[in-house]
């Protein structure tokens, strides 16, 4: 199935990106939005509160991650981020490495898209404006059972 050179621990890491896959195709949106719109109004409480998102308000931006073949769809409806299945506007792309090494902040945002393993499709001012405010807020996935799940898969990547 997957090359024995491969250590056990990336194999287990395949085969649950694999069924992330195919749960994200079969999932209803309220169970996605359920999953995910909490913890990131949560996360960028402060932000929110200060408006700082206002650019999303009636836009529609898309995060892919491209070898999961994973993508949600964000706007800002009455100062909560909330996922939509309108069409995006915008399309940031990346494989799950990309998004992890973002998310853990273990790597400049900047970088990321300079070394094009981050990419914008679609409105560019949309996702400079979402990817130049993500750099200047204090925000981390760091903390908390998600930030240990994503810093073990972080050192198997």
């Amino acid at each position: 199935m997957f090359p024995p050179s491969l250590p056990v621990r990336f194999h287990k890491l395949l085969v649950a990106s694999k069924l992330l896959a195919k749960l994200n195709t079969h999932l209803p949106l309220w169970v996605k939005k359920s999953l995910v719109e909490t913890r990131l109004n949560q996360l960028f409480a402060e932000a929110l509160k200060e408006d700082e998102f206002e650019l999303l308000a009636g836009r529609y931006l898309s995060l892919k991650i491209t070898d999961l073949g994973v993508e949600v769809t964000l706007t800002l409806k009455d100062q909560c981020l909330e996922l939509s299945d309108q069409p995006a506007e915008t399309v940031i792309l990346g494989n799950w490495p990309a998004f992890v090494q973002l998310a853990l902040r273990k790597e400049d945002p900047d970088g990321l898209f300079f070394r094009r393993l981050l990419l914008i499709e679609g409105d560019t001012e949309l996702g400079l404006g979402v990817k130049n405010l993500l750099d200047s807020l204090d925000w981390s996935l760091d903390k908390g059972w998600l930030g240990s799940a994503l810093n073990r898969m972080a050192v198997i990547n």
